[in-house]
This record gives C-alpha cells, sequence and structure tokens, in this order.
C-alpha cells in the first residue's frame, strides 16, 4: 500500500474509489538537497508528505540567525501551516536537507477532497491537533526544560535524526548556538 495511503489509514477508512481520487488530485515529486520548496514572505498553497528524504522547516531572523521549527523524515507532513490555513504571506522557509520524494498536496485540491471526501477533513483535523500538541509541548520545554534536558528529549523522540541533521540544525532546533551545543555535547560526554 501506498505510505500516505497507509498514514491516511491510522486516522480515517477510505474507500478503493476514495484513495483513487485522493491521489488524482496529489502530484508525486522528487527533489535534491539544498531545494527550497517554500519562501518565506509568499503564501504557502502546498503541504508536502514525505515518501523518503528528510526536509526541514525554519525562519530567518533579522540578525541572519536561522530558528529550526520542525523536521519531516518518511511518513511526515511537513507546510507552513500558518500561511497553508490564512493563505497570507508565510514566515517560514521548507528546504530539503536529503534528496526526497514527497506527495504534494494544493490547498486548493485539500478544499476539493474536503467536499468529495468529507472524512478527510477529520483526518487533517487530527493532523493539525497532533502538531499543535507538539507545537505547545515544545514551547513549554523551551520554557521549563535546561538544554540538556532538551537535547535528551530530542535525541529520544527523532533518534534516526542526530545522524541525518547537522549539529547547528539541533543546536538551532533547541535553542541553543551551535558554540554552546559543541560545549554542552563535551560536557555531556564527561559524565
Amino acid at each position: 500500500m501506498n505510505l500516505i495511503l497507509q498514514n491516511i489509514a491510522r486516522h480515517i477508512s477510505l474507500t478503493p474509489e476514495e484513495e483513487q481520487l485522493f491521489l488524482s488530485k496529489t502530484e508525486t515529486k522528487t527533489f535534491k538537497a539544498k531545494t527550497i520548496l517554500q519562501n518565506a514572505g509568499h503564501i504557502c498553497k502546498e503541504s508536502y508528505f514525505v515518501n523518503s528524504g528528510l526536509l526541514r522547516s525554519f525562519n530567518i531572523n533579522d540578525n541572519i540567525v536561522e530558528h529550526v521549527l520542525s523536521f519531516a523524515c518518511e511518513g511526515w507532513w511537513i507546510s507552513d501551516m500558518y500561511s497553508f490555513i490564512s493563505q497570507k504571506p508565510g514566515n517560514l522557509f521548507i528546504e530539503v536537507l536529503e534528496d526526497c520524494e514527497v506527495v504534494i498536496l494544493t490547498k486548493e485540491n485539500q478544499e476539493l477532497l474536503y467536499v468529495e471526501i468529507p472524512k478527510l477533513e477529520r483526518f487533517f483535523r487530527i493532523l493539525i491537533e497532533n502538531s499543535l500538541v507538539a507545537h505547545q509541548e515544545r514551547l513549554m520545554d523551551n520554557l521549563s526544560l535546561t538544554a540538556e534536558e532538551r537535547f535528551d528529549k530530542f535525541c529520544k523522540k527523532y533518534p534516526t535524526l542526530i545522524q541525518k541533521v547537522p549539529q547547528k540544525q539541533i543546536a538551532s532546533f533547541i535553542g541553543v548556538t551551535p558554540e554552546f551545543f559543541s560545549k554542552m555535547k563535551a560536557r555531556m560526554l564527561k559524565k
């Protein structure tokens, strides 16, 4: 079974006809590492489901410092949700970190699918709820945990990403500078 259909089946059941209709409204593409799929300041018109590879979403502040918001590996969705939902210019870049194959669902086709397969609204509501919970948990972690505790939690939650993601991006994700991250890792290894 197609990976994206397996992802959907974890939350709702589609008939074979609905599966085919869903797939007909998507497009599968491959991208090379370092490709930017979404630029900050643009309206996000697509969400991406990762069949293979690795992507990240990030922002660049006025001091030209990157802040990594999320990573997406096989079986995960990624988008600039603020822009995708509001259809206003977003503030995130989405970059391919490792050559990937993604399934692209446009906002327009998602809205059409809601009409033609109403239970897909439930599926995407569940995804958005899970995303909201994860972002709230991350915000609370950033407010209440030490950098070492945040890194430990990152390692436990995303064990496959430790070897795939550059150290400076992990540092950004947990909210520290690359220099602090290197010193912190050295201290942790001594323990």
